[in-house]
């Protein structure tokens, strides 16, 4: 294992602990954010996003950042308590095989009021960040509801 797996080893496992993370990038000079079902796969991240935005195209070749989070309200039953993960690097269309759009599970009808029409892209990380919020059980029993 490389330095570079040894290093992003931990991130991609919390990574695929979650199905939808945001991918961040800029189209036309102006900074968005979009919703994004994921698969690790191959060393890199794929992901599926709606086609009709455009945002594939304006992440092709250029460097983006796809990140994931537990912050669903509920602490996470591994102790680790909050996480959030944050992967930068290269995008480009992608074609993923048959295996690999099932695992993507079934996507949405629409977007919008639209027909959801898929479109892939892969990320291969040069950078990783991890943040973690932890939390003692006295403060888990206090926000128990």
């Amino acid at each position: 294992m490389s330095c570079d797996e040894l290093h992003t080893a931990e991130p991609i496992d919390l990574l695929g602990r979650v199905p939808y993370g945001r991918l961040a990038t800029s189209m036309r000079a102006l900074p968005f954010l979009a919703v994004a079902r994921h698969i690790v796969s191959d060393g890199g991240i794929l992901l599926r996003i709606h086609r009709g935005f455009g945002y594939h195209e304006a992440c092709d070749g250029s460097v983006v950042t796809y990140g994931a989070d537990n912050y669903n309200g509920a602490h996470a039953e591994d102790g680790r308590g909050l996480w959030s993960v944050q992967f930068t690097g290269p995008a480009e269309i992608a074609h993923p095989r048959a295996e690999q759009r099932e695992r993507f599970g079934a996507a949405p009808v629409s977007v919008n009021g639209e027909p959801y029409e898929a479109a892939y892209l892969r990320i291969e990380p040069h950078f990783v960040t991890e943040h973690t919020l932890g939390f003692n059980a006295s403060q888990l029993v206090r926000h128990a509801a």
